[in-house]
């Protein structure tokens, strides 16, 4: 097991939800953070609680999609803490919408937070990582990327977010064979349903959000829980980390209709039906 205390943590999207969740179990673990997003003020009364835990914290305000504030970010935490261990590529949004009525813009605009801005946020911190002395040469390092359960299979109406989800899934499981050897851990991160500002903020951006209000309880975990499975990975690494048997349940059933695609879609026709067959629900203004 990798002893945490005093391994540095750089965690994008860290202003609400899993982010803010794992910036407080991380810290609570021993390992000092810095937490970047664009709510600088919300990054504040997040830091404000770690420092009254006993924590040590420093706050970068952040949009992963320009890269040189990918890189102040990393720059940051050296300067504080005098390395990086950890970076964990968490910022990113949702829109439900049908992929045709999505303009190049707005496909585009997500691409560039969720997938460009996982790249920008890792390509910095693993820089630095590499230079790391590591023990024996290994364990210099562990990169995590907040994926998705829908990267392995899509939903209707969230074909673009599920894109950048598979997207982000691809890159770390290449990057985990190409850097294991080096020293670099790399795991990606699938919850399912989180009870965090995620689903809020997809109703915000959304024309019309049906599947976000029929979402079934059983299938919705806290960011506290994302969180401590996080912690648990960065203690003992592994590929990916499906949230508890729940998440793992979730696998099951994608790897079923992987093998069986016409069941899959049989599964999620429903969606469609009852999507179309009910009043649209506006999102809040």
């Amino acid at each position: 097991m990798i002893q945490l205390t005093g391994k540095p943590i750089a965690i994008t999207g860290a202003s609400s939800g899993i982010g803010a969740a794992t910036a407080f179990a991380c810290a609570a673990a021993g390992m000092p953070v810095a937490i970047g997003a664009r709510r600088l003020d919300r990054l504040t009364e997040i830091a404000d609680k770690i420092r009254a835990g006993g924590g040590r914290v420093i706050v970068v305000q952040c949009d992963v999609s320009k890269p040189e504030d990918c890189q102040r970010l990393v720059d940051e935490t050296i300067r504080a803490f005098g390395s990086i261990y950890a970076v964990y590529a968490n910022a990113g949004y949702g829109v439900e919408a049908a992929v045709h009525a999505m303009s190049e813009e707005h496909v585009r605009e997500m691409f560039e937070t969720n997938f460009f801005g996982t790249l920008n946020t890792i390509r910095p911190a693993l820089a630095a990582m590499l230079k790391n002395p590591g023990e024996n040469g290994r364990n210099k390092g562990h990169v995590l990327i907040c994926s998705s359960c829908l990267a392995k299979m899509t939903i209707p109406y969230y074909g673009v977010y599920s894109a950048t989800k598979a997207a982000q899934n691809h890159i770390g499981r290449a990057m985990r064979l190409e850097l294991q050897p080096l020293g670099v851990q790399v795991s990606t991160i699938h919850p399912i349903g989180t009870k965090t500002e995620f689903f809020d903020s997809v109703q915000n951006r959304s024309k019309v959000s049906q599947l976000i209000q029929h979402t079934p309880d059983r299938f919705m975990q806290t960011g506290d829980f994302v969180a401590a499975c996080t912690v648990r990975c960065l203690k003992r690494p592994r590929p990916e980390v499906w949230t508890g048997f729940r998440g793992k349940f979730v696998l099951f059933g994608m790897s079923v209709t992987t093998l069986f695609p016409r069941l899959g879609d049989l599964t999620v026709k429903g969606m469609v039906n009852r999507r179309l067959s009910q009043k649209p629900v506006t999102p809040p203004s």
